[in-house]
């Protein structure tokens, strides 16, 4: 007996020591097929100031991308401006297929007709009755003729005149119809609302466009000056200096400064959602967006959208 449990006992240290090995062994295999994290493909920008909080921010338009939707749903006709496209306010952007509008029209414009000639004859029958009553009413003697005569004359005088304006009024509503349709299909051209250039061309001829779309169909912006939306912290938001213009590095260059000035901070704290750019992003972090002006350089790439650093000066 005594062997027997020196045996086990010598046994189980050999397997706990095996064990132990053999987990070593294991771990030294997984560690040498980590690889190692690279450093990062650019430096990170160093501050201006040590004081200075630092922020991020998003390049956008001046005034903010215009997200151009279309009025009531429908088939695109045609889309008139490309990508990169300069327009000016006013300027047609997609057509949308105004076929049955138009069916509608040359409807309308035949009661146009309709309702004028209804016009002409109800002219021409208060002309006739006003004709007979002016003719009772030069009789010298008017016991000459019956006062019912007359009486009945002038009622249909009185009749002649109420079909007159009611045919007006048919004509006029008619004519409100015609211009009615007519701006509906105006409606159904998309228009620049202001100057700038196609950033994003989303829809193509022969697609269906919708107000419930979530994609807008062309994204309009002034890309001349552009803006920058800086996202700071809300714990830095009482400390920033409103007023006070700052600087910013991009992304994909921290040797390069710009100089950005201030325009106006927006009063009200929100998630942050400029991580990543998609408008869906949340995360658990609050932010005021501090708004500043960036002059586009010359032979510099910048592109709205893309992620900055900013610095903006303590108070």
């Amino acid at each position: 007996m005594p062997v027997v449990s020196t045996t086990l006992r010598y046994s189980t240290f050999i397997l706990a020591i095996a064990g132990v090995l053999a987990m070593g062994v294991v771990l030294q295999k997984i560690r040498s097929q980590e690889s190692s994290i690279p450093p990062p493909p650019v430096s990170p920008p160093k501050k201006d100031a040590p004081d200075d909080i630092a922020a991020t921010g998003i390049l956008e338009a001046r005034g903010e991308n215009v997200a151009i939707g279309v009025p009531v749903p429908g088939l695109v006709e045609s889309v008139k401006v490309e990508v990169n496209q300069t327009v000016k306010a006013g300027d047609p952007l997609l057509i949308l297929d105004d076929r049955e509008l138009r069916a509608s029209l040359l409807k309308q414009k035949a009661a146009i007709a309709v309702a004028d000639a209804n016009l002409v004859v109800a002219q021409a029958q208060l002309a006739k009755v006003q004709d007979m009553l002016d003719r009772l009413k030069s009789v010298p003697d008017q016991r000459a003729i019956s006062q019912d005569d007359l009486r009945n004359r002038t009622n249909d005088v009185l009749v002649a005149k109420a079909q007159q304006q009611a045919a007006s009024a048919q004509l006029a509503a008619a004519k409100a119809d015609v211009e009615q349709t007519q701006l509906l299909i105006d409606r159904f051209t998309v228009k620049a609302p202001r100057d700038g250039t196609i950033l994003q061309v989303n829809i193509r001829a022969g697609e269906y466009a919708s107000p419930q779309n979530k994609q807008p169909a062309l994204v309009l912006g002034d890309i001349q000056t552009l803006h920058v939306r800086a996202d700071v912290d809300e714990q830095n938001a009482m400390r920033i200096a409103p007023g006070k213009d700052a600087s910013l590095y991009l992304k994909s260059d921290s040797t390069k400064k710009y100089a950005i000035k201030f325009v106006r901070v927006e009063p009200y704290v929100i998630p942050k959602v400029s991580l990543t750019g998609a408008s869906t992003e949340r995360v658990d972090t609050r932010v005021l967006q501090v708004i500043y002006e960036l002059e586009k350089p010359k032979g510099d790439s910048l592109y709205v959208g893309q992620q900055v650093d900013v610095f903006i000066p303590r108070k």
